[in-house]
């Protein structure tokens, strides 16, 4: 069977880094909105986004908004954001790069992903909605507000009503996974999913909106509500040390909404 690296670097600046994030999805309905009223400037996003609210809600994780890893004024052209109806899955990913950085330097390496996919590949954007790195640090990624249902391009063919939480590092079989970056990527998966009322633990009925992915586009895809990015579409990504851990992150999530 045909098997597909990741992704390749956006340019030689990129030195080691490679991207996981493969096939942005531009198909798919608009959304109902206006341009005004999709943009959110990034200095507008709190550093603690909005909790959800409702029996099952997960409160929001410390998000650190965009414009802190941006460090600039947006040097690449983006499409006005799309959003999705609500979020009824998240992947994972890793980013396929060193695992051996300072947590002060994720900044960097998020420019870099960023200059890769926006600049290198000419994306409208960052492919992932969030970026966890390895001391548990969660990054809002893709631009158009953190607790909104922002159509990303992070799983070919299921980018719609999703989101993409990408793992800052290469975990292929045998790497250890840092307890802070899954407990972190479980409280993102908890207050997005819990913002849709979704159990981590539950199914989620999916239509590929094309045939790139593992599926024929318009037909119905099942996941789980926490899936790895090799669920959809043919890559390593996350890893087999990181898609390991998935059951241990689902059940996380699932408690941090107060579910038995």
């Amino acid at each position: 069977m045909r098997r597909v690296l990741c992704c390749v670097p956006g340019g030689l600046a990129l030195g080691l880094l490679v991207l996981c994030a493969v096939g942005a999805d531009r198909t798919g309905p608009a959304p109902s909105r206006t341009v005004a009223d999709s943009v959110m400037p990034a200095a507008a996003l709190p550093v603690r986004a909005r909790a959800a609210s409702g029996a099952h809600a997960s409160a929001a994780p410390r998000i650190v908004p965009r414009d802190r890893w941006l460090a600039q004024a947006d040097t690449y052209r983006r499409d006005p954001v799309r959003y999705g109806d609500r979020v009824e899955a998240v992947f994972i990913h890793h980013t396929d790069s060193p695992n051996g950085y300072d947590c002060a330097d994720t900044p960097r390496i998020i420019r870099y992903l960023y200059a890769g996919q926006a600049g290198g590949k000419a994306w409208d954007d960052i492919g992932y909605n969030f970026l966890v790195d390895r001391c548990g640090t969660v990054y809002e990624g893709r631009a158009g507000g953190a607790d909104r249902p922002v159509v990303g391009a992070h799983t070919q063919g299921f980018n719609q009503n999703t989101a993409g939480i990408a793992a800052v590092g290469t975990f292929t079989e045998g790497t250890p996974v840092p307890r802070a970056m899954t407990d972190a990527i479980a409280a993102v998966a908890a207050w997005k999913l819990g913002l849709s009322g979704i159990d981590p633990r539950s199914t989620a009925h999916l239509v590929s909106s094309n045939s790139h992915s593992r599926f024929p586009a318009g037909s119905t895809a099942d996941f789980l509500a926490v899936s790895g990015h090799r669920d959809g579409y043919e890559t390593f990504c996350p890893g087999l040390a990181l898609m390991a851990e998935l059951p241990a992150i689902r059940e996380r999530a699932a408690r941090l909404q107060g579910r038995g």
